[in-house]
């Protein structure tokens, strides 16, 4: 999952970054973990949890079988089928889902307080005796197959996918995350069953949970949901790898508008230099209305109507990837502009004054980068993902107010310096001939 830690808003109770809020360790008889942020502004309960192990935990010959075991896990559990299941979340008024990153796999589930104990129960069910019957299996590879399908029909679907075969050749990263028709039509409930043993383990699990619920409470919870996981999974050992530099494509696609997408080595959320590499992204493109490339791209020659960067720290690599759209014959044009400023960040870097201006954005927005409590509960699991220690939300504007101008020329010099980014587009390029999609 991509991690940006921000604000806090507790459904009606408003959390600024310089509050002492209280996140409270929590940790079962069991032994099981969580973070808990409690508040009974509304009677429900929020827990976000991820497993340790995402797609690229696929076997090269059965790629999307993780994203479709995320699909397939509110598909019956127990002695409840498909539909049995379904009519049980709706009775509750609960809400489950579960989805499949890179590094990890993500559940969700939210709760009236009132109705925690049964809904435990079937959260449960989900995690612990899935059934991955015939039916909704067969029900789910078409949905799949279909989204698939869908995804080849759009050129930016199509230059993510082509990008990152290319910048990762030979690595899981490089793999599509929902597999391809083929590897999708030939997935079997057997399949979903090893992938769900292999992943669904308590070692790497990381929990959060806000609401009306108290430590307490939760602790023998923790141990009735996932204390009867086994202890470790047998996870596939991922490789550390680089991302290819200096690779251009140039894709064909019927389509008036050509999506261009551009990448660069980037920082893992542990370095050092990382918060000054954040700071560098939001002046180069991270700033919705304000950085260079929104100004040089949209403002100045109206090429696009949307560009940005963004940075992607993962467990096994790290990204400076960035996005535009244009129309084709103006394609070349843009993809000069973006390489043109990113070499300016490296040889010029920013002003004071754009240093301070990204500062104050950053910190001043802080506050209001969540809105419930289940996206709250999403980066306490995050936070733990990334090993930033439970006190970060509260010292996290500090380390945006302690970047100094030289560090964001170091950090921006570090990475960029001599580093041809890689750069692919789908669509019309001017008049460039177009090499064929692979």
């Amino acid at each position: 999952m991509g991690f940006v830690v921000g604000g806090l808003a507790l459904c009606g109770l408003s959390i600024t970054p310089a509050s002492a809020i209280e996140i409270q360790r929590v940790e079962s008889p069991g032994g099981i973990e969580a973070w808990l942020v409690e508040d009974y502004t509304v009677p429900i309960v929020a827990m976000e949890f991820s497993f340790e192990g995402g797609t690229t935990q696929d076997p090269a010959d059965k790629l999307g079988v993780t994203s479709l075991l995320s699909i397939m896990l509110d598909e019956g559990a127990g002695e409840l089928d498909s539909q049995a299941f379904q009519q049980k979340l709706e009775d509750l008024t609960m809400s489950l889902s579960f989805s499949a990153g890179r590094d990890n796999f993500y559940g969700s589930f939210k709760t009236l307080s009132a109705n925690k104990d049964e809904t435990t129960d079937l959260l449960k069910l989900a995690l612990t005796d899935p059934r991955f019957d015939a039916q909704p299996l067969e029900r789910m590879k078409a949905k799949t197959i279909a989204g698939i399908e869908r995804a080849l029909k759009r050129p930016d679907s199509v230059a993510a996918l082509a990008f990152t075969k290319e910048l990762f050749p030979e690595h899981p990263y490089g793999w599509p995350r929902s597999g391809t028709v083929e590897s999708v039509s030939n997935l079997t409930s057997a399949d979903l069953e090893a992938q769900h043993t292999k992943i669904f383990a308590r070692d790497g699990l990381k929990i959060g949970v806000v609401g009306a619920i108290s430590a307490e409470d939760l602790s023998p919870l923790l141990d009735k949901v996932f204390g009867e996981l086994p202890e470790a999974g047998s996870l596939t050992q991922i490789e550390e790898v680089e991302p290819a530099t200096g690779v251009v494509k140039h894709l064909p696609f019927d389509t008036p508008q050509t999506s261009i997408q551009f990448a660069m080595p980037g920082l893992k959320r542990d370095d050092p230099q990382f918060m000054e590499a954040f700071v560098a992204n939001h002046i180069l493109g991270g700033g919705t209305f304000s950085s260079w490339l929104y100004n040089e791209v949209r403002e100045e020659r109206g090429l696009a109507y949307s560009v940005g960067s963004y940075l992607v720290p993962r467990d096994h690599t790290a990204l400076w990837m960035g996005y535009t759209g244009t129309a084709g014959e103006k394609a070349p044009e843009a993809v000069e502009i973006i390489t043109d400023q990113i070499k300016r960040l490296t040889k010029e870097g920013p002003s004071p004054k754009e240093l301070q201006e990204a500062k104050a954005y950053l910190t001043g927005s802080y506050a209001l980068s969540f809105d419930s409590s289940s996206s709250i509960a999403n980066q306490l699991v995050g936070i733990q993902n990334a090993n930033l220690g439970i006190d970060y939300i509260n010292e996290r504007n500090d380390l945006i107010e302690n970047v100094t101008l030289e560090g964001v020329k170091a950090a921006a010099q570090n990475l960029l310096s001599g580093v041809e980014p890689s750069v692919i587009t789908v669509g019309p390029f001017g008049a460039e001939q177009t090499d064929p999609i692979q």
